[in-house]
């Protein structure tokens, strides 16, 4: 669930109900797809609830993410499509904001371009070194470090992640 925490740590309030205003639910079954392998996707996703599964060419599992990660960021930055697909492995629920939304945010919003982009560094650092340490290399401990840049907004970040949480409860 930490991942979240990056972004929403480094967002202020205005931007965090923005963004909660501005996004909608969706409700995944097991084996339903919310990412197709090279097809373009309009949204960033934070799951809230279940589980995902990442997985290759012949639909055999990569990785499973769970409550609390984000996906559809690369192809959010990068503007390609994604080069994996991403399937619900159980009934889960997504939060997703619209990439158009987002960018028109970003386009008007000094504060929110620089927080957003340096939460999603963070968030991109943070699992290429995990994958790193899976591979094998890297420091095994240090996998779910958290650095101190991060800590401080880590409470406010929960906070605002369970906000999350509670606006679409009824869901």
């Amino acid at each position: 669930m930490k991942r979240v925490l990056f972004l929403l740590g480094h967002l202020n309030d205005i931007d965090v109900e923005w963004l909660i205003a501005n996004g909608q639910t969706q409700e995944l079954q097991a084996s339903d797809r919310l990412i197709s392998k090279g097809e373009h996707i309009d949204s960033l996703f934070i799951i809230l609830s279940g589980k995902l599964a990442i997985v290759d060419d012949h639909h055999l599992p990569i990785a499973t993410i769970g409550n609390g990660e984000m996906v559809g960021e690369m192809s959010f930055l990068e503007s390609h499509p994604p080069s994996v697909s991403v399937v619900a492995s159980e009934p889960t629920t997504v939060f997703s904001i619209s990439r158009d939304l987002v960018s028109e945010r970003l386009a008007s919003n000094v504060d929110f371009r620089a927080n957003f982009y340096y939460a999603i560094s963070l968030f991109l650092s943070n699992r290429l070194r995990k994958t790193t340490s899976q591979l094998g290399y890297g420091n095994p401990e240090e996998e779910d470090v958290i650095n101190d840049n991060v800590l401080d907004g880590v409470s406010q970040a929960g906070s605002r992640f369970t906000q999350i949480l509670q606006k679409f409860s009824e869901v």
